[in-house]
């Protein structure tokens, strides 16, 4: 009867070991902690989205270019660059959990860090990306933030599980928001903890 004992104290091991091995853990992020931490924030339109080989030809990676409307944090000149791993080039295709994805033609407000001179990369993985929806008569545009799928988001003072306190926002509440995050001082890490 010892044979069924050992399989059950198994049974845990296996359950753990056939889990998704592609998932994505990271920090969640708040609105103020983006908007701090990011070197630039833009509101903008994709123009292009274009996947290429690395320059060592190991990996995939996707150049976004967006045509800046409005830069509210930063220097970002008429377009940036945004360069984020995965995509697909021919019939080989990479996928990375929890990045933001973009169609050329889409309304963006991205937080960004900067990746050498030419080059950014979004904030906190999707988190530092909401979509621009406008209706169709124009009098509603809302700032939706983009899904952040099958990523696990952690808590980053308790290191628990948690949900993405991101929430819908009209775009001008959205950048009122960004601009009094930048007014205030950073919150120091032991002022967090309670």
């Amino acid at each position: 009867m010892k044979f069924p004992i050992a399989l059950r104290a198994l049974l845990p091991v296996v359950l753990l070991l056939s889990l998704s091995a592609d998932a994505t853990t990271m920090l969640r992020a708040d609105l103020p902690e983006l908007a701090r931490s990011a070197d630039t924030i833009v509101h903008g339109t994709v123009r292009r989205v274009e996947s290429r080989w690395s320059g060592d030809g190991r990996r995939i990676v996707t150049d976004v270019e967006i045509q800046v409307t409005e830069a509210l944090k930063g220097q970002a000149g008429g377009t940036v660059l945004v360069t984020q791993p995965g995509g697909r080039v021919g019939d080989i295709g990479q996928r990375v959990s929890g990045l933001a994805s973009f169609t050329p033609g889409e309304e963006v407000v991205l937080f960004l860090e900067r990746r050498g001179t030419q080059s950014f990369r979004v904030a906190g993985m999707a988190q530092g990306k909401y979509k621009v929806q406008r209706s169709a008569d124009g009098s509603r545009v809302m700032a939706v933030p983009e899904p952040t799928g099958d990523t696990l988001l952690v808590d980053p003072n308790t290191r628990q599980a948690t949900t993405s306190s991101l929430q819908s926002l009209s775009l001008s509440e959205l950048k009122a928001s960004i601009r009094t995050a930048l007014q205030q001082p950073p919150v120091r890490a032991q002022e967090k903890r309670p």
